[in-house]
């Protein structure tokens, strides 16, 4: 890791994405590093970063309630003196669809370490995958037909994306932005394969938050509603009773879906398997194009238990916009304006990360 890279990803955080300018405030909300998801060394680099550019930057240990509770008072007195806010912390994800943020607008960085934030997933112009996300949500909404299909044989489909009519989808600013919007699932049906685990979305960390799967399981649905399980027998019943379970801790229907989304990023990569640290998978990995996943178990974003499919293939009206995993934004209207107004981007394009958190046999695996 070079120098030069870090400090081009921590000045592509801190201005590019926070839009700070000398004198400006920045808090950060950092979680404890001993909770093992965040490294120190990704606070220091910024801080340094900030110091080197004039920006008065303080920090604060932000607790983080792994059952997603409310932000203190002080906190958010706090956050609300600073111009901008920088969670280096889970609780600014488990936050990320909260209406008390719309004032604020804090920060969530993805990248958890410096390791992250120096290579190209940090370092590509945050307003560039702004606009390609833009672009991409765009063509999704004027859709007629999308269909989803992938090797192990998932296939669903349905009519354009039914986005939001006004506000964002998230109250937060993601950094680095790395996914297009969720679409709704009203109108869209048909069968999801997930292999390897079920998983946590990020808003509650329950015990346990992933489970094992030795098969892959066929998940039927059809708008809201998830039908039917099918597979090995232990598998279906082991899927059903951690839905039940995980809808009985928080008194929610477990059976329910809300939206999907993918990754647009491939920059994005997860070099430790995913069940090394099912907490840092589902936190970070979602962004690359080889990952699109299901907010489930509730009808809300982003639900309890996320759906992952491994290398999709999305088309859009007949176009494989995404064809095995690969994410094509020359597909997208106005994505190839996009990648020769910034270099940066196409870079991490001709050269896409490819770990994604498979085990060696390059699938997804819980054990």
């Amino acid at each position: 890791m070079r120098a030069s890279d870090l400090r081009a990803g921590a000045e592509n955080l801190l201005l590019n994405c926070g839009g700070l300018t000398r004198g400006d405030q920045l808090l950060i909300l950092q979680e404890n590093p001993d909770q093992g998801y965040y490294d120190s060394s990704i606070c220091d680099a910024v801080l340094r970063c900030a110091h080197d550019l004039d920006i008065h930057a303080s920090v604060r240990t932000a607790p983080f309630d792994p059952m997603g509770g409310p932000i203190s008072t002080a906190l958010i007195e706090a956050m609300k003196a600073a111009d901008r806010t920088l969670f280096l912390s889970r609780c600014g994800d488990q936050i990320r669809f909260s209406a008390d943020m719309q004032g604020i607008r804090p920060i969530m960085s993805y990248a958890l370490d410096t390791e992250m934030l120096a290579s190209g997933f940090g370092r590509a112009n945050y307003q560039g995958f702004v606009a390609l996300k833009n672009a991409t949500n765009e063509m999704l909404s004027k859709a007629t037909e999308i269909q989803v299909t992938c090797p192990l044989g998932t296939n669903f489909s349905g009519p354009g994306a039914a986005f939001r009519q006004s506000g964002a989808d998230v109250t937060v600013d993601r950094f680095p932005m790395l996914v297009f919007a969720p679409i709704p699932v009203a109108g869209f049906s048909g069968v999801i394969m997930q292999e390897g685990f079920l998983v946590g979305t990020g808003s509650k960390f329950y015990e346990p938050y992933g489970i094992a799967l030795e098969h892959p399981i066929a998940v039927h649905f059809k708008e809201a509603a998830l039908c039917d399980i099918d597979g090995d027998p232990r598998d279906v019943e082991a899927a059903k009773a951690h839905y039940r379970r995980v809808g009985g801790m928080f008194g929610l229907d477990p059976f329910t879906m809300h939206s999907w989304h993918a990754g647009i990023h491939p920059g994005c990569a997860c070099k430790s398997t995913a069940a090394e640290n099912f907490e840092r998978w589902s936190g970070s990995a979602f962004g690359n194009p080889r990952l699109l996943h299901f907010h489930t178990c509730g009808d809300y974003a982003p639900g309890e238990i996320s759906l992952n499919v491994l290398d999709p293939t999305i088309s859009v009206d007949g176009v494989a916009v995404w064809s095995s995993g690969q994410f094509d934004p020359a597909k997208v209207p106005g994505g190839a304006d996009i990648l020769e107004s910034y270099p940066c981007i196409k870079s991490v394009f001709d050269a896409p990360c490819r770990e994604v958190g498979q085990g060696a046999d390059g699938r997804l695996c819980g054990n």
